[in-house]
C-alpha cells in the first residue's frame, strides 16, 4: 500500500500520513482509522509509520512529537486550534519519556477527559521499569508494550498492534 500526504500540518508540528482507500468489487471504500502517535525518536517514528503503513492498514496517522503537541491536538488547541473535533483518534500509541510534558501526563488528561477517556492508548515504549508498566496501568492504559532494540522484532511488534487494534479490536461510536 503506498501512502499520499495529507493537507498541510502546521508548519514544524504534527504531520499526517493518510493510507490510500481500498476498492472493494470495483467500489472506492474507506475504513480510515485515526492514530495519534507520540514518538520524539525519529527512528522509532518512522519505523512504526513504515509498518503501519505497509500492513494494509486503513488509517490517517497523526504524529506529535511531544506531550504538549499531543495535548494540543487531542483537546484542539495550541496549532490545532480549529481542527475538526470529529477527528478524534481510534488508538494513541504513546512512549512515556516525552519532551516539555510526559506520557504519563498525557494520558492522565486523556482519562480525565470525558470526550477522549474512552480512546484506546497503547504504551509503547523503551522503558523497561516495573515501575512504569504499574503505573501505566493504573493511569489506565490499555496496553504496554515494550520497543524491542532488534529492528525486525521493533517491525513485528508495531505490526501485532496494528493488527490487533485497528483490525480485530472495536470501539464505542462517538
Amino acid at each position: 500500500m503506498e501512502a499520499v500526504s495529507g493537507p498541510k500540518a502546521p508548519p514544524g508540528r504534527a504531520h499526517r500520513f493518510i493510507s490510500q482507500l481500498t476498492s472493494i468489487g470495483g467500489e472506492i471504500v474507506s475504513k480510515k482509522r485515526l492514530i495519534l502517535m507520540v514518538e520524539d525518536n525519529a527512528d522509532d517514528e518512522l519505523l512504526t509509520l513504515d509498518v503501519l503503513r505497509g500492513g494494509g492498514e486503513q488509517c490517517e496517522i497523526i504524529v506529535a512529537r511531544d506531550g504538549a503537541e499531543a495535548l494540543d491536538y487531542l483537546f484542539a488547541t495550541g496549532a490545532w486550534a480549529g481542527r475538526d473535533p470529529a477527528a478524534t483518534p481510534s488508538l494513541v500509541l504513546l512512549d512515556l519519556k516525552l519532551p516539555k510534558v510526559s506520557g504519563f501526563e498525557v494520558l492522565t488528561r486523556i482519562r480525565a477527559n470525558e470526550q477522549t477517556r474512552l480512546i484506546p492508548v497503547v504504551l509503547l515504549t523503551s522503558s523497561s521499569e516495573e515501575e512504569d508498566m504499574m503505573r501505566g496501568y493504573s493511569s489506565g492504559a490499555n496496553s504496554f508494550v515494550r520497543k524491542p532494540v532488534e529492528f525486525e522484532r521493533f517491525a513485528e511488534s508495531v505490526r501485532q498492534l496494528g493488527d490487533y487494534w485497528l483490525q480485530v479490536n472495536e470501539v464505542p461510536a462517538r
